[in-house]
């Protein structure tokens, strides 16, 4: 066998190699619920934060369908680490999330502009809270916070985007399930 021979042979090997180990580790080996914790998900919002691994777990009761208790938790994980917590309060009236005693929630707060429902919002590197009317017979009015993993979906700007544009996505479907007229 020739030098270049040996060399192309060398070479064809390490590119199978290389090719054989990058299909056998990571992507994502798991699906994306339709809903979670008794609210519908759109995968496209919720894509930015997922990573790959093997399972997705969601934990916590519904969101939805609380009992006595006022709230409801659900987390979403991936190989263990979440990846998304969610509470929702059904709550006595319109609680301003850039109240004072809100601002342990968020690091960097700002004011939620332009929500396309009524509402008030506030926005944190990782995470989002919106409190909006109901006027259903669940609750009067709701408060949805939402939290990711701090490292999740990119720098930190393009992160809140896809925190904003989460929460403004589920919010609504939070109310359609709670039978909300307002």
């Amino acid at each position: 066998m020739t030098k270049a021979r040996r060399r192309s042979a060398a070479l064809a090997i390490t590119a199978c190699l290389a090719l054989s180990l990058a299909a056998c580790g990571g992507g994502r080996e798991y699906t994306v619920p339709e809903e979670a914790c008794g609210v519908t998900l759109d995968e496209t919002k919720l894509d930015p934060f997922l990573f790959d691994g093997k399972k997705l777990k969601v934990t916590g009761e519904s969101l939805i369908e609380t009992g006595e208790d006022t709230r409801g938790h659900c987390e979403i994980r991936v190989d263990g680490k979440k990846v998304i917590w969610i509470r929702v309060s059904k709550v006595d009236r319109l609680y301003d999330p850039m109240d004072p005693s809100e601002d342990f929630r968020f690091r960097n707060r700002e004011k939620l502009n332009d929500l396309p429902f009524a509402g008030l919002g506030a926005l944190g590197d990782a995470s989002a809270m919106v409190n909006t009317g109901c006027g259903g017979p669940k609750a009067d009015h709701i408060s949805v916070l939402v939290t990711v993993d701090g490292q999740a979906g990119g720098d930190v700007d393009e992160r809140r985007k896809q925190i904003e544009s989460f929460i403004v996505d589920f919010v609504p479907k939070v109310k359609k399930q709670l039978g909300c007229t307002v």
